[in-house]
């Protein structure tokens, strides 16, 4: 890796390869800048299940057969707080909505031709609330939903000024248009929030103007390249979904701003040592560009494991977050030393480093720590040991939660008017599952009515309700409303069950054919299964696949199992540390599914990031140093500024706890925590520890010429 790593290295630290580098990243940031935009190609409508999921192949076949009737139905929800609605004044604020002709509402029913005894299926029981179904055309986008959704909103609170109904939209359509605001506002604070967390965060670390901004300057020109890229990418035809371009902002400053720390740590060591601020810089990357290069190449290939998965938000990774890693793999050894050398000694004003003074940076408190540990192995090794194993236990109180809307906002509109129907309404009504059956012969009204009441002697099903016949009397489409929440953990467990016992009822009526089942509950079955599976195979290709490159890199398969072992330890104990604290402190008591997934990724992919510049300059010193002597400089001279890029990395992604979307929340207080964790625990005492314990009988041997 050296061979190929150091002219490059050599070259982009001289004058002239300085000057041409940081042209070059100009002229291509603007270059690419004046091509597509990210913004043109995000799909809001994402299909998360894949194609041979069995929910989406209920909706496949809905649509072939009942190909007009496919629309998203939206609730719209008219409720008095202090009394009976009135059927006038909701009949005025759906008159006005209707007069507008909003394009892609298909219908809304019109209960002004509905006889008293349907009327009443539409009220409450305590008569304070009405709600009324619309249905959407077929294949809008959640942007579209959006725009619906604020002028039906718009023109309903509009007629219902002055009167005493309040109007709210929620149900499928009314959710997924609000989801897409809440992406759309917080992106942005996100943006602004992760700017200002590493500005102030470098200048207090570091007490240096400009280390704070050449990272930042490096980051905003990754980020443009980075972001341009992707774009490029979706003008070829790649999906891009919001959600992953927001956790890409997070992941692409977290790396950059952690790579320029590196590069820069071991800059000023050399500008102690040598006059050329030049010849500084080159010895420098010398040094730091493989483990660097390393790193990244790492979280590389950690995202493009997601490839191997069936669930299409992880798919949708790979080539977003791998595309960004790329570009920030060849910044870390090109940009960023670049512009650290073109500012020189400048760049730690007001503690400018002078040659031939301070030939070692003084270590105050790693280097106590440093002797600590090679002193104390296994008291120090020892306690981690117990911390991590205590919390990672709190694994097995992980629950997941599927009803996302509980974690919006309280105010959002779709958010009130569902708890609303949750609490005046059957809960099945949220969100009515389709239930098709299909046969290969006609099927007569007794035989419909039979499988409809089966499906209705079941305890967890309120209602079902003929909605449709195809032509040929072949096939048959039913509306089924849960007694249950159609989010909750007990329907989703339920509807599994009727998937399972689905052969023995059309046995039992006698029946030939299938049935599916279509809706927001049997996506969530599918999401389930396809989650559960998929990180059981990422959690075992990422392992492997890492273990791997470490060995590459020691050239020693124990340091790389020390390595693997203790970050996937971390990673277990950050998932039980977290799940403890946001259920105390912030009242989730449970987490979406992709939370574990997501921590995973990120926590194994740039946690072993610290361990790689620890280790690699553990077996430098290791060269000239018996075992300990080479531990202790490595813990000391690498503990600074990797304890600094941990708590700047850590804050990087508790700035997702400014999106008020509970998944991204939740992820981000995770990944923080445990990135502390690998800083200060993993890296710091537990991974020194269990070298020199296993390696002390070989203290004359030299560790990098191991196999």
């Amino acid at each position: 890796m050296k061979k190929l790593l150091n002219p490059i290295t050599d070259w982009v630290s001289t004058k002239r390869g300085m000057w041409i580098t940081i042209s070059v990243w100009l002229v291509v940031m603007i270059g690419l800048s004046a091509g597509p935009q990210l913004s043109e190609y995000k799909v809001t409508n994402f299909q998360s299940l894949p194609n041979d999921a069995q929910s989406i192949i209920a909706e496949t076949k809905l649509e072939e057969i009942f190909p007009n009737d496919q629309g998203t139905p939206g609730i719209l929800v008219f409720h008095n707080p202090n009394g009976d609605v009135s059927h006038d004044e909701v009949k005025v604020i759906l008159d006005h909505i209707s007069s507008a002709n909003i394009s892609g509402i298909k219908s809304i029913v019109d209960i002004s031709k509905l006889p008293p005894q349907a009327l009443s299926g539409f009220m409450s029981e305590d008569l304070s609330t009405m709600i009324v179904p619309m249905s959407l055309e077929a294949g809008l986008g959640n942007s579209e939903y959006a725009e619906i959704n604020d002028k039906a909103s718009e023109l309903g609170n509009e007629a219902a000024e002055g009167l005493s109904t309040e109007f709210y939209i929620t149900g499928p359509a009314g959710i997924a248009g609000d989801t897409v605001k809440l992406f759309e506002q917080a992106d942005f604070v996100l943006l602004f929030a992760t700017i200002i967390i590493i500005l102030l965060l470098l200048i207090l670390i570091y007490r240096s103007p400009l280390l704070a901004i050449i990272p930042l300057l490096a980051t905003i020109i990754v980020y443009q390249v980075a972001n341009q890229s992707i774009a490029l990418m979706g003008s070829f035809g790649l999906e891009i979904n919001n959600s992953t371009t927001s956790i890409m902002s997070i992941l692409l400053f977290a790396a950059v701003i952690d790579y320029s720390l590196f590069v820069f740590s071991r800059y000023r060591e050399e500008l102690n040592k040598v006059e050329s601020k030049y010849t500084a810089m080159k010895q420098a990357m010398r040094a730091t560009g493989e483990p660097v290069f390393f790193a990244g190449g790492t979280v590389l290939a950690a995202m493009l494991i997601l490839f191997f998965t069936e669930f299409r938000d992880y798919q949708n990774f790979a080539p977003v977050f791998g595309m960004a890693i790329f570009v920030i793999m060849l910044a870390s050894i090109t940009l960023v030393p670049a512009l650290f050398t073109l500012f020189g000694r400048k760049a730690f004003w007001p503690k400018v480093p002078k040659f031939g003074e301070d030939q070692e940076v003084k270590h105050r408190v790693w280097g106590a720590i440093a002797k600590f540990v090679v002193n104390k192995p296994v008291i120090s090794g020892g306690l981690v040991a117990v911390f991590l194993v205590v919390t990672a236990l709190n694994v097995f109180n992980l629950d997941y939660e599927f009803d996302t809307v509980k974690k919006f906002p309280k105010d959002l509109p779709s958010r009130v008017g569902y708890e609303i129907v949750e609490s005046k309404f059957n809960k099945g009504e949220l969100a009515p599952s389709t239930i098709l059956l299909e046969s290969g012969e006609a099927l007569d009204e007794n035989q419909i009515e039979q499988f409809r009441s089966k499906l209705e002697s079941y305890e967890e099903i309120d209602s079902v309700r003929l909605a449709g016949i195809s032509e040929d009397s072949k096939a048959v489409k039913l509306s089924t409303a849960l007694s249950l929440n159609p989010y909750s953990t007990e329907a989703i467990d339920f509807v599994e069950q009727l998937q399972g016992e689905s052969t023995s009822i059309l046995s039992e009526l006698q029946l030939q054919g299938d049935v599916y089942y279509g809706g927001v509950t049997a996506k969530l079955v599918d999401e389930r299964d396809i989650n559960n599976s998929d990180i059981i195979k990422i959690v075992i290709l990422e392992s492997i696949l890492i273990l791997v490159l470490l060995i590459a890199l020691t050239r020693s398969i124990k340091m790389a199992l020390y390595m693997i072992a203790t970050i996937l330890i971390s990673y277990v104990s950050a998932l039980g540390l977290g799940i403890f604290l946001v259920d105390v402190l912030f009242g989730y008591d449970s987490i979406s599914t992709r939370v574990p997934v997501y921590a995973f990724i990120f926590l194994v992919a740039l946690g072993i990031d610290y361990n790689i510049i620890m280790v690699s300059r553990f077996l430098e010193e290791r060269k000239t140093l018996k075992l300990k002597d080479a531990l202790e400089v490595a813990i000391r001279n690498t503990g600074g500024v990797i304890s600094s890029a941990g708590v700047i990395l850590a804050a990087t992604f508790a700035a997702l706890t400014t999106m008020p979307i509970a998944d991204l929340f939740v992820f981000g207080f995770m990944v923080a925590i445990g990135i502390l964790i690998d800083t200060f625990l993993v890296r710091g005492l537990l991974l020194p520890s269990l070298i020199l314990f296993f390696e002390k009988d070989k203290d004359k041997t030299s560790i990098s010429s191991q196999k």
